[in-house]
């Protein structure tokens, strides 16, 4: 075996014992299949990849359905070992012709007050 496969066997094992975990944490409450989904996305998900997620899910609900089972396939396989940030989760939806709306919001730091863009200009008229 190379290094490369043994690799991986760890990944699925470590993936099968937080999954087994899971399943005794709540004891014997019942993990449905979004729930575990979102575990094991949640492992690899960092600083806004979420929120880039949710945005898309509201976006495209149909499509991110499968792409976010054959995410949690990749995850799980251990084909996707790097942590996923919010800019490289844009980046993947936008290569794949989803175009990602988010919500964003311009503030300003003034006197101690947070200020939105809409009130610094009523300010200066």
């Amino acid at each position: 075996m190379t290094d490369t496969e043994l690799d991986r066997l760890r990944k699925r094992k470590l993936l099968q014992m937080q999954k087994r975990f899971l399943t005794k944490k709540t004891k014997g409450k019942t993990i449905s299949k979004e729930e575990e989904n979102w575990a094991l996305l949640n492992q690899a998900f960092i600083d806004r990849a979420w929120e880039v997620f949710k945005a898309a899910q509201l976006q495209y609900p149909e499509k991110m359905k499968r792409i976010e089972n054959v995410l949690v396939q990749l995850i799980s396989e251990g084909k996707i070992r790097e942590k996923i940030s919010g800019e490289e989760l844009y980046s993947f939806f936008h290569q794949l012709g989803l175009r990602i709306e988010l919500k964003t919001h311009i503030r300003f730091m003034e006197h101690g007050k947070l200020k939105s863009l809409e009130e610094k200009i009523k300010e200066k008229e």
